[in-house]
């Protein structure tokens, strides 16, 4: 599925993949999150940081006119899990929004472990 958004230059087509990566970097830059994990955790039973090039497997994207989006993080251990979603949720959907020109209905946040970071 990807987003269709027409211009008076024709159709410009953004797919899930590329709505995922611009959200896994801007959730990446955010205070207290160690990184992404796989959305199928359960199938997976293990937990995999991942790596730039697969932001996709830890984020899922619907578009029902508006844009949903669940992603599946692992926190620092020590920080405050409420207000390191929260900010990461606000800049999601700012930087998604700026970028894309598109709305955001909601932005879901899955805290799928904790890590001491050292």
């Amino acid at each position: 599925m990807s987003i269709n958004k027409n211009t008076s230059y024709g159709t410009i087509k953004i797919s899930d993949e590329t709505i995922a990566t611009l959200a896994g970097s801007a959730i990446s830059e955010c205070y207290g999150i160690v990184g992404m994990t796989s959305k199928n955790i359960i199938k997976d039973t293990y937990l995999e940081i991942l790596k730039k090039d697969n932001y996709a497997k830890g984020i899922t994207v619907t578009d029902k006119g508006n844009l949903d989006i669940d992603i599946y993080i692992i926190v620092s251990y020590g920080v405050k899990i409420s207000q390191v979603v929260l900010e990461a949720q606000k800049r999601i959907k700012y930087v998604i929004e700026k970028n894309l020109e598109v709305t955001v209905d909601s932005v879901n946040i899955y805290v799928q472990g904790v890590k001491n970071v050292e």
